[in-house]
């Protein structure tokens, strides 16, 4: 019995450094897909989380030890875009919070340029946000963000250079103001 709970501390162990080292970022990408809805956002990333220790206990139980995962960062990552694709799909995901933004204490000399980027991402298809995110601000290769969303390299070029065109009319030419300062 003590050699079992040994083999659990170590596979919690394992666990908790990888969510330790990845849970900002998971949230900074879940805040940037979800157009800045933190709420949303936090509750990605847990159910992320969740989702990943069922198939971290899983796979570690029946390997003994060597996870079949071979970079755990990058499948939570994945986890996380399909989750909030998913999210999008069901019908209950239709209520948007209305309302202005809280005051915030950061008065950062990039806040106006965050907030601006944030509401014109907030504007495009969930589908379109994800592949900007994923190319542009997690620097993904067209490859990676055609697996991690079941999709194909030409349907993520296309989609990119779509989504790229929806966006710059969006932030029009307050962008270049926001991002000289």
């Amino acid at each position: 019995m003590a050699a079992s709970h040994t083999a659990a501390e170590t596979r919690d162990a394992g666990f908790l450094e990888l969510t330790a080292g990845r849970t900002a970022q998971l949230y900074r990408t879940a805040c940037l897909l979800t157009g800045g809805d933190t709420h949303l956002a936090e509750d990605l990333v847990q159910d992320t989380l969740a989702r990943m220790y069922m198939i971290w206990r899983r796979q570690n139980s029946w390997l003994m030890g060597r996870s079949r995962i071979e970079n755990p960062s990058a499948y939570a990552h994945q986890v996380l875009v399909r989750m909030f694709l998913a999210h999008r799909r069901r019908r209950s995901s239709g209520e948007m919070p209305t309302g202005e933004l809280p005051e915030t204490g950061d008065q950062g000399r990039d806040s106006a340029l965050r907030l601006t980027l944030l509401q014109a991402l907030a504007q495009l298809s969930p589908q379109d946000r994800a592949v900007l995110v994923l190319r542009h601000w997690e620097d993904r290769s067209i490859e990676e963000t055609a697996e991690m969303m079941r999709s194909t390299p030409g349907a993520v070029r296309t989609r990119t250079t779509r989504a790229l065109a929806r966006l710059r009319p969006l932030l029009g030419d307050s962008l270049a103001e926001l991002a000289s300062r």
